[in-house]
């Protein structure tokens, strides 16, 4: 799938500025930013999967909209690079795989693995996701 900033056809003229907004998301993913959504999270359900740990909290009805989301990798997952590169690998499967298999009204938290998240191949890493999400959804036996 190609962005829609770089067209297949060649037809983007030169100088031409790229779209301000992707037009590939379908819905919107609120990121998470303060300490005790994560804390509340931590609480709830845990999902290990090869590459990543899912945490995921039903939210009480009003606190907020649609589903949020969080990503964090601690030092053990390597420098500040390696942490960063996980996290985007993070974020681009959460902005894949929520929108069509998140729960409204959900938290979810995405936290890396050493060596698991950045090194594993992008197909299975969002595998690993939806698998995860399938489990932490379905009614406990």
């Amino acid at each position: 799938m190609t962005p829609p900033e770089a067209p297949m056809d060649g037809s983007a003229k030169p100088g031409e500025l790229p779209p301000a907004v992707s037009v590939c998301a379908p819905a919107q993913l609120t990121v998470l930013s303060k300490r005790s959504d994560f804390l509340k999270a931590a609480r709830a359900r845990r999902q290990p999967a090869p590459s990543m740990l899912v945490q995921a909290r039903r939210r009480v009805p009003g606190e907020a909209e649609g589903i949020r989301v969080g990503f964090t990798c601690s030092k053990k997952v390597g420098n500040a690079v390696a942490r960063n590169r996980a996290k985007r690998r993070l974020r681009e499967i959460a902005r894949r795989v929520l929108p069509e298999i998140g729960h409204d009204g959900w938290d979810y938290v995405l936290i890396g693995k050493p060596g698991d998240t950045a090194a594993r191949p992008f197909d299975m890493l969002e595998n690993d996701l939806r698998k995860a999400l399938i489990k932490l959804h379905s009614p406990k036996s």
